[in-house]
């Protein structure tokens, strides 16, 4: 172990930061007002992924629903990834596939936002739950990995870090959900 490697894998971030800001900047601009706008409209925003992205997941809900950066009144924002009863009952009823479109057919309306995280873009638990989201009026956004997979197809917009390895879309993903969190609370609060 040397530092030129330590040295080595910052470099591979900041020359991944900025090709995500090259590729990406449009699409999460937009993924910021469609949010800010349900947001502002009285909508909650849904929030899944699995392993790493369901800790993501669970970040930007509390990122919401606490505050990011400005005092300002909570957020309606929920990680469908929490709730270990709900996850252990549908998975064992219905099957893994089912754990997060049970949540939506649950506790999605018209006009909420739903994001599904993924690393793959083809994690089937999430594609089935966005799906769903669409068939009830929702608006989707997919936080993907790699060529966005199967999740791409389905959502109204794909913010896809096109790498491979999933260290470096998991750390670009942290930062995008940073930013979103940052501008939605500017522009509904600054």
């Amino acid at each position: 172990m040397e530092l030129f490697e330590v040295k080595d894998y910052f470099k591979k971030l900041k020359d991944l930061f900025e090709t995500v800001s090259m590729e990406n900047s449009a699409c999460v601009l937009e993924c910021c007002r469609v949010i800010a706008a349900a947001l502002q409209e009285g909508r909650k925003v849904l929030i899944m992924g699995n392993g790493g992205s369901a800790a993501d997941a669970q970040h930007f809900a509390a990122e919401l629903v606490g505050r990011f950066l400005l005092e300002r009144r909570a957020l309606p924002a929920i990680a469908l990834t929490t709730d270990t009863s709900v996850l252990t009952a549908v998975g064992n009823d219905y099957g893994f596939d089912e754990i997060f479109k049970r949540q939506v057919e649950a506790l999605a309306s018209a006009g909420d936002v739903v994001m599904g995280i993924s690393t793959s873009g083809n994690s089937n638990n999430v594609f089935h739950a966005l799906t769903a989201a669409n068939a009830a009026g929702c608006r989707t956004i997919g936080l993907l990995g790699r060529d966005g997979g199967n999740i791409a197809g389905v959502v109204d917009l794909a913010v896809t870090v096109a790498v491979k390895q999933t260290p470096l879309v998991q750390a670009a993903h942290g930062a995008i959900i940073h930013v979103i969190c940052d501008l939605v609370e500017r522009e509904l609060f600054a």
